[in-house]
């Protein structure tokens, strides 16, 4: 149900975001935006405190920064040559062709890329959707689902209809992670979990940058990243022991 709901309030926002959006003198979208991007730095920096934590420290010691930030760099190649966030856009241009009308492409692109790694790159949806997976109840969700729908309301008065279709990639990434967590049960160790989060911390950071014009980084080709950072976490206490 944690999904379910989350991907309803990502609509309804987003919806209300589109009507209230024609309303809206163009100076209060780009500080809504602005906004945005400032508060998505702050999650990001929160994330980013993972690297301290008590069972990342136990597990590869002094290493932590280490680990995160080498499943950065070659996250960032293995992005760079799959073309990751080339993809993510060719594939929200491919969308935009069924709303007829709505506005310019590179802002469905914006709108459908912006949010769908702000609502799904980050603890709440990777935590929250094992959590529900596990059968451990899905407040994590619950919560993460009222803060989305703010978020795709905010964003979607900008953005538009790329916001509403993100909905959709909600509902794929976070239903596999549920998926993952019942038929997989505990994944990942505490110390592997903090790992993921400190990377996905800094790509959020990357993502705060962009949503503020101070740098257009790529952050979709670093989403293997993701991947990564828990994986090398046991290498890294081998070389710890």
């Amino acid at each position: 149900m944690g999904t379910i709901v989350n991907v309803a309030t990502v609509s309804v926002g987003a919806l209300l975001g589109i009507v209230l959006g024609n309303r809206m003198p163009e100076r209060t979208k780009e500080t809504i935006t602005s906004v945005l991007g400032l508060f998505t730095l702050v999650i990001g920096g929160l994330s980013v405190v993972s690297l301290t934590s008590e069972a990342l420290t136990e597990a590869v010691g002094s290493a932590a920064m280490i680990v995160v930030l080498i499943s950065l760099l070659v996250g960032a190649l293995i992005g760079s040559a799959l073309r990751i966030e080339d993809r993510l856009e060719q594939g929200a241009t491919w969308l935009r062709g069924r709303f007829a009308g709505t506005g310019s492409e590179a802002r469905f692109v914006d709108g459908l890329v912006t949010s769908t790694l702000v609502f799904c790159v980050g603890p709440l949806a990777f935590l929250g959707s094992i959590s529900d997976g596990l059968g451990r109840g899905a407040e994590q969700l619950y919560v993460k689902a009222v803060l989305d729908g703010f978020a795709a309301m905010a964003f979607a008065s900008t953005l538009g209809w790329g916001v509403l279709a993100s909905a959709g990639a909600v509902a794929v990434i976070q239903g596999s992670l549920t998926a993952v967590g019942y038929f997989a049960g505990d994944v990942l160790t505490a110390a592997q979990v903090d790992a993921l989060t400190a990377a996905g911390g800094v790509i959020l950071l990357g993502l705060g940058l962009r949503l503020l014009n101070v740098k257009q980084i790529p952050v979709g080709d670093l989403l293997p990243a993701l991947f990564l950072a828990p994986a090398l976490v046991p290498l890294a206490a081998l070389f710890q022991g």
